[in-house]
């Protein structure tokens, strides 16, 4: 059985593949944003770590698997990967990563007025608008796919061991 058919068969349908003009656009945007960061200065390994740390508070196994392996490129290391669910009891992380998954997290929370606020003078004192905007922007892109793969229950398989 095929991921497709095992979406069907556990009631779900693929959104990405059963609308795929709607996920192309989401894809160009995510491009987009890639491409604000370049130019915000901000490197591939950070925007990893946001898109990390926003599907670990939504809980998209997809979304993780595929940002872990992008982060590994980017060349992050196992110990922060590691240790990025408690990013605040560390050391390991600099002002301007500390900043950034502040806001991650403040834009997928964002009922919560006083991580919003917090976050966002954090943000502000150490980011430039520019970075600022390419973190959040991120970090909305990011909760946008973790909401398809979670509706669509994208599973995640066993990578062989090398």
């Amino acid at each position: 059985m095929n991921g497709t058919e095992a979406a069907r068969a556990a009631g779900r349908v693929y959104i990405d593949k059963q609308s795929p003009k709607a996920y192309q656009a989401l894809v160009a945007t995510a491009e987009a944003v890639r491409a604000v960061a370049a130019d915000a200065g901000l490197g591939r390994a950070l925007i990893e770590l946001v898109n990390l740390r926003v599907s670990q508070i939504n809980g998209c196994a997809y979304c993780l698997d595929v940002h872990t392996r992008a982060a590994l490129r980017a060349g992050e290391t196992t110990q922060r990967l590691g240790v990025l669910a408690a990013w605040r009891d560390t050391e390991v992380f600099t002002a301007q990563e500390r900043a950034a998954l502040a806001l991650a997290e403040a834009t997928t929370k964002p009922a919560d007025a006083a991580l919003q606020e917090d976050a966002y003078a954090g943000a502000r004192a150490v980011l430039s608008d520019d970075e600022t905007s390419a973190v959040i922007w991120a970090a909305v892109t990011m909760n946008a796919f973790n909401r398809v793969s979670i509706m669509s229950k994208h599973p995640v398989r066993a990578v062989p061991r090398q």
